[in-house]
């Protein structure tokens, strides 16, 4: 527990897209306290007048120096109360404050939160894909090379995987997982959601890439890429899964059938006799 002399340090969820979802908890705190850390002054200095909120803000972002945050620390230390905010959503979810927080916990500095949108929660929430057990990657790499290998451990990954991805990028993001987990798993695109073109997509992978490469509209906007997790089967009697498959497939341009099903085998925990005995009985992949 903190010191009764020092502040406290806010972590306040604020709108992803419809201002009407910021919460009257969230309001409050933004008046009391002392200082608001924004990771976009100028970005929320118009959702701060939009609500009549005119406590003093200062910047605080992922290039944010050493300096700026022993400057906030101090505040909180001198017994200043501080809200920790980002441009949209929840801190720290693929956003800015990790630093602040992790020191202001350190120095007992007592952190609360106070939560509300986030673009993760929404989309797994109307996604249609099981919920009970997810992992979420952030947003993916910029390059193809370090997406493909982002991708590789979803062959055999049985949870819901959640990335975001901005509008420039999702069409190659989409080819590269095409190429790595094939064309038929099934995936949801959910973009600009809470806003007023929020749609969202579900289908195979094959079948949502070309959706979207047919219609430039819906390459617009923020995304939350949910890829649906491989069913849990067994191993045993020669089964071979779709996803085995497909890197069987992808292994096979590049190395011979025994070093492929070597590999395969690791990855995907299948027998390595039943990944070569597959590739035997499917030359055209070999």
């Amino acid at each position: 527990m903190s010191d009764i002399n020092y502040g406290v340090l806010y972590v306040v969820a604020t709108p992803i897209g419809n201002l009407g979802d910021i919460s009257q908890r969230a309001l409050d705190t933004l008046k009391m306290v002392d200082v608001i850390a924004a990771e976009d002054t100028r970005h929320s200095a118009k959702l701060l007048q939009h609500f009549g909120v005119s406590t003093r803000l200062i910047a605080y972002h992922e290039y944010s120096n050493e300096q700026r945050l022993e400057k906030i620390v101090s505040l909180l230390l001198s017994g200043e109360s501080v809200a920790l905010i980002s441009d949209a959503g929840t801190p720290l979810i693929s956003d800015p404050g990790y630093d602040l927080v992790n020191v202001a916990r350190e120095r007992g500095i007592l952190v609360q939160s106070v939560p509300g949108s986030c673009a993760l929660v929404a989309a797994l929430s109307i996604s249609g894909l099981p919920c009970n057990q997810f992992v979420f990657e952030g947003f993916l790499p910029a390059k193809s090379s370090s997406r493909c290998q982002a991708f590789t451990p979803l062959l055999d990954e049985s949870r819901t995987v959640v990335f975001y991805e901005s509008p420039h990028r999702i069409v190659d993001s989409l080819k590269d997982l095409n190429a790595v987990l094939g064309g038929q798993r099934e995936i949801v695109l959910a973009r600009e959601l809470t806003k007023t073109y929020e749609t969202v997509l579900s289908g195979s992978v094959e079948a949502l890439l070309q959706q979207i490469q047919d219609d430039t509209n819906q390459q617009r906007g923020e995304f939350v890429l949910l890829v649906k997790g491989v069913e849990k089967i067994a191993l045993e009697k020669g089964v071979v899964s779709s996803e085995a498959k497909a890197l069987m497939a992808i292994l096979l341009e590049y190395t011979p059938v025994k070093t492929a099903s070597a590999i395969a085998a690791k990855v995907t925990g299948i027998k390595k006799r039943d990944l070569y005995q597959w590739a035997l009985a499917n030359p055209k992949n070999s």
